[in-house]
């Protein structure tokens, strides 16, 4: 995987996750999740990305498999990162033997 390293995290290598607006200087959501280590900080639209993909695999019929990849789209609607998290096109299949892939590597 050209040198990339992979850390899975469990369940139980969650200590807690924080989520909220920081504070009276911000407009969107942070997630903090902690682990041994220190703290993963997600911005509002990496959360909605991800939400996006669970939702759309656990409440449809047959799709199993998702794939989003960074872009800056044409303009957005006011509020909205310039860079954005969008699905692709990209086969089913090919989404779930990447991530099998992965996993049997680094597992």
């Amino acid at each position: 995987m050209d040198g990339k390293k992979v850390k899975i995290f469990r369940n139980r290598d969650i200590k807690r996750i924080l989520m909220g607006v920081p504070g009276e200087d911000h407009l969107h959501l942070r997630t903090l999740i902690e682990t041994e280590d220190g703290f993963l900080v997600f911005q509002e639209a990496t959360m909605a990305a991800l939400v996006r993909g669970y939702i759309q695999i656990k409440n449809h019929p047959r799709t199993q498999a998702t794939e989003m990849r960074g872009s800056y789209p044409p303009p957005l609607k006011p509020g909205y990162a310039d860079w954005q998290l969008i699905e692709t096109s990209t086969d089913e299949e090919v989404i779930r033997r990447e991530i099998k892939d992965i996993l049997e590597e680094f597992s």
